[in-house]
C-alpha cells in the first residue's frame, strides 16, 4: 500500500524557480515524483533586488501540505539553493529585510574596492581557494557594510538561504558546510569560517549557526508548521545545501576516476578529491575549492554554458523558436563544422544586449566567417563549448591526483545528444549523461542516508546508477577535433 513506502520530501530551489519533490527506495533504485513548482520570482524594487523568503516559506509549507493530505509517510525533509545569498535575523528571532539577491547591483564595484583595499586578492584565494565573482558573500556583506545597510548592522545571526528556510521550519540555526563554502570566507582546511575575513567585514564566528556537514539532523518540524502542515514532527536534515553539492552527490560514479560536468545555464566541471587544491596554477586559472559531501572537495571551474544558446534562442524569430530543441540542433549539425569558434567565456558573452550580435561581432574581430542563420549560431555555440571543455578538461588533469577515465554529464544538459558526443570527441574520453535531475536526487539520497537507508556515497551512486539509463558516448574523429583544438587556441589568443 503506498502510504505505508517511505518517502523522502525535497525542496529544490533555482534562482527562477523551485520545486518540491518526493523520492523514494526500493528494490535497490530510487524513485521521483513532482509535487509542486513554481516560480521564484526576483523583486526589483529602490533600486535593489530581493528574494521573497516568506513566497519560498509559503511554497514549502504548501508542498507539505500536499502530502500529509495524500496520506504519504514522509522519513525527512531536505533543503537545497543556489549559493552565496543570506538572512540577517534580529535578536529578537524576525528577519530583517527582506534579502538580497546576488544579482543586485550593489556588489558591482565592491570586489574590487575590498581586494584594494582590505585584503589582497591573493591572501583571499589562500585562505579559500574560491575562485572571484563579484556576488560572493563577503562581497555583498562588504558592499552592505559599506552602505550602512540597516539590516546587517543589527543583525544577531546571519544564515545562508537554505539555512534560513531549515531555520523556519524547526526554529534550529545550523551553517551548513557545502552552502558555506560558496561565500569565500570558508578555510576548506580546517572546514570553518575564517575569524580573519570574517573580522574585515564586521562580523564573528557567532554570529553564524553550527558548522554541519551533509547528512546532519538539524531538528523537527515547529509544532507550528506541523499544524500548518497537518504532519508530526518530521525531521529537516542538512543535505547539500548548495545545489551543485547536491547534484555532485548524484554522479552515479563507480570509483574516484572520473570527473563531472553539471550541465545546464552554466556547465561546471570538476573533480571530487579528498583536499583541497589551492596553489599559484590554481590560483592563476580561477579554478574553486566547494564543500563536497563526506568531507570532500568540489575542486571546479565554471564555464558559461547552455546560457548562449537559451539567449539567442529568445532572439531568434518565432519561427525558429517552435521549432523543438532537436529539431533547431539537428539543423546545425548540417553545418560545416568549426567555420566559426568563439571563447565561451569572453566577458562580451556575460550579459550583452544581443547574444547573436555578440558572437557575430568576435568572429569579425577574430577574422572568422561570421555566422548568419541560426543553425550556423548554434553549431558555433556547440563546437565552442565543445572546445572549451577539452581545455579546462585538461586543466583538471594537470591538477588530478587520478588519472581521468570517464567524464559524467549530468542536469538538464545531460540530454543534449550532439553536445555531448562533440564532448566525448574533444577530450578524448568516454562520457556518461546522465541523471537529468542530478540536484533532486543528491538531496533525495543524502537524507536516505541520515535515515541509515545507505551507508555511503558509493552505495548511494551505485543505486543511482541501478536506477538510470546512462547514455554512452565514445571519442571519436580524433584528428579533427586535435585540429580544431589548435583552430581554438589561436583564435582565444588573439
Amino acid at each position: 500500500m503506498e502510504n505505508l513506502k517511505k518517502y523522502f520530501f525535497a525542496v529544490d530551489l533555482g534562482a527562477t524557480s523551485g520545486r518540491t519533490i518526493i523520492g523514494s527506495l526500493s528494490d535497490g533504485k530510487i524513485s521521483l515524483e513532482e509535487v509542486t513548482r513554481f516560480p521564484n520570482n526576483l523583486i526589483e524594487q529602490g533600486g535593489h533586488f530581493y528574494w521573497d523568503i516568506y513566497a519560498l516559506y509559503f511554497e514549502m509549507i504548501r508542498g507539505l501540505k500536499e502530502v500529509a493530505q495524500r496520506g504519504l509517510c514522509i522519513t525527512s525533509i531536505g533543503i537545497d539553493t543556489w549559493g552565496v545569498d543570506f538572512v540577517c535575523v534580529g535578536d529578537d528571532g524576525a528577519i530583517l529585510r527582506t534579502p538580497r539577491a546576488y544579482r543586485d547591483p550593489i556588489t558591482f564595484n565592491a570586489m574590487d574596492d575590498y581586494l584594494k583595499s582590505v585584503i589582497t586578492r591573493k591572501e583571499v584565494y589562500d585562505i579559500t581557494g574560491i575562485q572571484f565573482m563579484n556576488f560572493n558573500s563577503i562581497f555583498q556583506l562588504y558592499a552592505m557594510k559599506r552602505e550602512g545597510n540597516s539590516a546587517l548592522k543589527n543583525a544577531q545571526k546571519i544564515l545562508f538561504v537554505p539555512d534560513a528556510l531549515s531555520w523556519m521550519l524547526t526554529g534550529e540555526m545550523v551553517c551548513e558546510y557545502t552552502i558555506a563554502s560558496t561565500s569565500q570566507m570558508l578555510d576548506p582546511r580546517t572546514k570553518e569560517l575564517d575569524e580573519r575575513l570574517l573580522a574585515s567585514v564586521g562580523l564573528k564566528r557567532d554570529m553564524f549557526g553550527r558548522m554541519v556537514q551533509p547528512g546532519t539532523q538539524i531538528g523537527t518540524l515547529t509544532e507550528e508548521v506541523q499544524r500548518l502542515t497537518g504532519l508530526g514532527p518530521i525531521p529537516v536534515i542538512a543535505v547539500a545545501g548548495h545545489d551543485t553539492g547536491s547534484a555532485v552527490a548524484a554522479v552515479p560514479a563507480k570509483n574516484e576516476q572520473f570527473a563531472y560536468l553539471s550541465s545546464g545555464t552554466w556547465s561546471l566541471m570538476g573533480i571530487e578529491v579528498k583536499d583541497a587544491i589551492i596553489n599559484e596554477l590554481s590560483y592563476e586559472r580561477n579554478f574553486t575549492n566547494e564543500g563536497g559531501i563526506e568531507g570532500t572537495t568540489r575542486f571546479l571551474k565554471n564555464i558559461c554554458g547552455m546560457w548562449l544558446y537559451e539567449r539567442c534562442r529568445k532572439e531568434w524569430p518565432e519561427e525558429v523558436r517552435k521549432l523543438s530543441h532537436p529539431e533547431l540542433q539537428g539543423s546545425a549539425m548540417q553545418v560545416k563544422a568549426f567555420r566559426s569558434i568563439i571563447n565561451p567565456d569572453d566577458a562580451v558573452f556575460a550579459n550583452p544586449s544581443s547574444m547573436i550580435e555578440a558572437i557575430q561581432q568576435y568572429c569579425r574581430n577574430t577574422n572568422q566567417y561570421v555566422p548568419e542563420s541560426p543553425a550556423e549560431i548554434c553549431r558555433c555555440i556547440f563546437d565552442s563549448l565543445a572546445l572549451r571543455y577539452k581545455q579546462v578538461f585538461q586543466w583538471i588533469q594537470e591538477f588530478s591526483p587520478f588519472k581521468l577515465d570517464i567524464l559524467h554529464i549530468i542536469g538538464g544538459g545531460s540530454l543534449n545528444k550532439y553536445l555531448n558526443q562533440f564532448t566525448a570527441n574533444a577530450t578524448g574520453v568516454t562520457v556518461l549523461a546522465g541523471p537529468q535531475e542530478g540536484t533532486a536526487i543528491g538531496n533525495i539520497m543524502l537524507q536516505a542516508k541520515a535515515a541509515g537507508n545507505v551507508s555511503d556515497i558509493w552505495e548511494m551512486r551505485a543505486i543511482i546508477a541501478n536506477s538510470i539509463q546512462l547514455a554512452k558516448y565514445e571519442p571519436q574523429d580524433k584528428s579533427v577535433w586535435d585540429e580544431a583544438y589548435q583552430q581554438y587556441l589561436n583564435i582565444i589568443d588573439k
